[in-house]
């Protein structure tokens, strides 16, 4: 059966000022795949030390499925600093575990089982990673027509043009924020134009099944090849928005998966991105009315 969702990169932890979280976008994801009923999987690799073994306590504990190797590096942390709008800001610790996932013959097997697969472009700083995450949607199958999500993330100086235009290249459906998008068009070279025109722009020149943009509490806008879905983002008390993001896309493409409408995928993506904010760190346990 090719019907596990993988989130592949970066597992991590978050170390925020009031202790330490289990972070990082594809673990991130994956564990909130899971939480609406789908079989996921998140792909790393950690450190043999401390950290790394609570990692793998931490995803058991969550009942995560894993496929992290343990390799002769650190497990990757990164120092986050709320500011006083309750936005993080990183600083993420550079050659370790996450950025040298190899490539396995168990690796293979779960590629070749994947009805979709969320990257993005911060595992790829290095040429390791960066190597298996290709070799990875290489091997999917592609007669059942996967998803392939590229949740472009910068973070840092962490990301190059080459990069983005080959997970560009690569994915079916993109999801950038509006600052990300403003990056990115200064790098392609069209920076002059509103941010839909642009979106418009990738989506028809990478061919993509979907263009999600979001824009913090401006709303979120949902493209597909003559459509857009756009939704207000809900006023909620903000705890923090560690996650949030992740949360949306995991809330999204099981909606789609499920059969659901892009607009109705939309609505719960919102929505479930709005209750992440609402709590401490990346990974709450989701409301039933969110996940059924």
């Amino acid at each position: 059966m090719n019907d596990i969702i993988v989130g592949m990169g970066e597992a991590l932890w978050d170390v925020l000022p009031e202790g330490k979280k289990i972070g990082g976008a594809p673990a991130n994801f994956a564990y909130h795949v899971s939480q609406f009923g789908l079989p996921s999987c998140v792909v790393s690799a950690i450190g043999d030390d401390k950290l790394g073994a609570e990692i793998i306590e931490n995803f058991n504990a969550k009942g995560l499925q894993q496929l992290i190797e343990t390799v002769p590096y650190p497990t990757g942390t990164v120092q986050v600093e709320i500011d006083q709008a309750g936005i993080p800001q990183y600083e993420i610790k550079e050659n370790v575990a996450w950025d040298n996932i190899p490539y396995t013959a168990r690796l293979e097997n779960l590629a070749q089982r994947t009805r979709a697969v969320c990257f993005g472009s911060l595992a790829q700083r290095s040429v390791v990673s960066r190597t298996t995450i290709n070799r990875f949607l290489d091997a999917m199958p592609h007669d059942n027509d996967p998803l392939v999500v590229f949740d472009v993330n910068l973070r840092q100086g962490f990301y190059n043009k080459d990069i983005l235009c080959n997970s560009m290249k690569r994915c079916n459906i993109l999801k950038i924020n509006d600052e990300e998008l403003v990056t990115v068009s200064r790098m392609f070279g069209y920076p002059g134009i509103d941010l839909q025109d642009k979106c418009w722009i990738l989506l028809g020149k990478y061919n993509l099944k979907m263009l999600i943009l979001t824009c913090g509490i401006n709303g979120s806008y949902v493209f597909t090849p003559g459509n857009v879905s756009f939704h207000p983002t809900p006023l909620v008390e903000v705890a923090d928005t560690v996650g949030a993001g992740d949360s949306f896309t995991a809330a999204f493409i099981s909606s789609i998966l499920k059969g659901k409408t892009v607009p109705e995928a939309h609505k719960r993506a919102v929505e479930t991105s709005a209750f992440v904010c609402t709590q401490q760190g990346a990974m709450p346990l989701l409301p039933a009315e969110l996940t059924q």
